[in-house]
């Protein structure tokens, strides 16, 4: 399945090569066969880097990932609204799925938009420095967590769908990051994080942890 974050994309990358061909049947050109060779290659990539694979999250109360990718830092940090807390950091590769999702069941509290640098995601600066989107959710239980979506050095649009107030359920559709990013989680210190560094996580089915 196809991300509809994809087809303002996809859409003109496609009819341009659906032209390219037939202009080419009509005045066969060399020059042309190439560059409508690399368009149609880069609709190809741009299918399935925007691809959106439906995932029944696992029956359980577990704390889902909120996004594919690879687990590149679990530090101790000062969160100025949940106190102390634990930062889980994802990188996705341009290669991952770029879809993100609610890890747990609850309401938004806040969503605050950080104007930032483009450093490449994987450098932990960008955690701090990059632009990025912000959300406070609280579970059902009265628990707090924060789920940063981070721009990275070719992202350069954020698209997120929470609004404050708002319920939201488990593996609802959070949002979605256009290329290369990071996803950050901030969670209590008495977080218990089930993944380690280096691990690759699914977003919907990897368990990160449980309050």
């Amino acid at each position: 399945m196809i991300a509809p974050e994809g087809k303002i994309i996809i859409i003109p990358l496609l009819l341009f090569v659906l032209a390219g061909t037939g202009i080419q049947a009509y005045y066969p050109s060399e020059g042309l066969k190439w560059i409508n060779l690399a368009f149609a290659v880069l609709t190809l990539f741009s299918m399935y880097f925007f691809r959106d694979p439906q995932r029944i999250p696992p029956n359980n109360n577990g704390f889902l990932s909120p996004a594919d990718g690879k687990v590149v830092q679990i530090i101790d940090v000062k969160d100025e609204e949940i106190g102390s807390a634990k930062q889980i950091s994802i990188f996705l590769s341009i290669f991952n799925v770029h879809r993100q999702r609610v890890p747990l069941s609850g309401k938004v509290i806040s969503k605050q938009y950080n104007s930032g640098k483009f450093l490449a995601a994987f450098n932990h600066k960008a955690s701090l420095d990059n632009e990025q989107m912000v959300v406070k959710f609280e579970t059902e239980n009265g628990k707090q967590y924060k789920i940063k979506q981070i721009a990275g050095l070719i992202a350069r649009r954020i698209l997120n769908y929470m609004e404050p107030e708002n319920s939201v359920q488990r593996g609802q559709r959070l949002g979605f990051i256009r290329f290369g990013s990071r996803v950050d989680i901030i969670v209590p210190a008495d977080f218990q994080i089930n993944v380690n560094l280096g691990d690759a996580v699914l977003g919907n089915q990897t368990i990160i942890g449980r309050f």
